[in-house]
């Protein structure tokens, strides 16, 4: 549908080696689009353009450290060259954990800001100039139900995608009306990453999810990419400043009081 079409369109997605990033990447690419990926590790995302590359898709691997602000420019300035400019940005790379407030210092409250709030924004302002110059352009920013819920042990990392949220409003009162601004919201998302804690360090956690889960499942990679394929495609084009929520459903009972149908 050409609603959902992407075609001649070029897309930046950050932390694209790997998990939801990955696969954003992939269904982009399919949807038409040119795609830059970036991670700090070189390999994974040489992988996934390659992968892309050999499905008929245009990719360009790009190593970058998103701590780092001086490589920023970088990234604008080889999607630029590479593909003749820039059409969505998708905030994507993200780190998960935090310590307990006892032992969290400033220096992680500044390591997540920086991944989830400094180094999109700094994206944003690099990008605009050349997203003011194609219509339809588009920023998603990845951020978390844990910017709406208060639980214990993940303070630095719930902050910081609590304050990606209000970015994402704001930016979207700043660009509009030639760049939209939304951010997709998820819950608990089976990636790589979050097996590894659930094998190593959470056993019977995913069995507890999916107990809290109106549709009785864990999300998946692909949930989240045609989420940001839908915002990122002219089918949203009137949707901007919007946080949408991909949880599969909460539920609110304290206990099972009726069966699943």
């Amino acid at each position: 549908m050409s609603a959902f079409s992407l075609e001649g369109k070029v897309a930046i997605i950050t932390g694209g080696g790997r998990g939801i990033g990955a696969t954003i990447a992939r269904i982009f690419a399919e949807a038409g689009a040119a795609v830059a990926l970036t991670a700090r590790t070189a390999s994974q995302v040489e992988s996934i353009a390659k992968e892309i590359r050999a499905a008929g898709g245009r990719a360009l691997p790009i190593e970058a450290d998103l701590y780092d602000n001086t490589q920023l420019p970088g990234v604008i300035d080889k999607t630029v060259a590479e593909f003749g400019g820039i059409d969505v940005l998708v905030n994507n790379a993200g780190a998960g954990g935090s310590p307990l407030f006892v032992d969290t210092r400033v220096e992680h409250m500044q390591r997540a800001y920086q991944l989830m709030v400094l180094a999109p924004f700094e994206l944003a302002r690099l990008a605009a100039p050349s997203m003011l110059q194609r219509p339809g352009a588009s920023i998603i920013n990845m951020t978390s139900v844990g910017a709406f819920r208060h639980t214990r042990g993940n303070l630095a990392h719930h902050t910081a995608k609590g304050a990606m949220a209000h970015f994402t409003r704001l930016l979207a009162a700043d660009l509009g009306p030639k760049i939209r601004v939304n951010a997709i919201a998820p819950a608990a998302v089976e990636t790589p990453g979050l097996r590894e804690v659930f094998e190593s360090r959470a056993p019977g956690m995913r069995e507890k999810i999916i107990e809290k889960t109106r549709l009785r499942r864990m999300g998946t990679p692909e949930d989240i990419a045609y989420a940001a394929l839908y915002l990122a495609s002219p089918a949203a084009s009137w949707i901007t400043g919007t946080i949408l929520d991909i949880n599969g459903g909460t539920v609110d009972e304290l206990f099972q009081n009726a069966p699943d149908l």
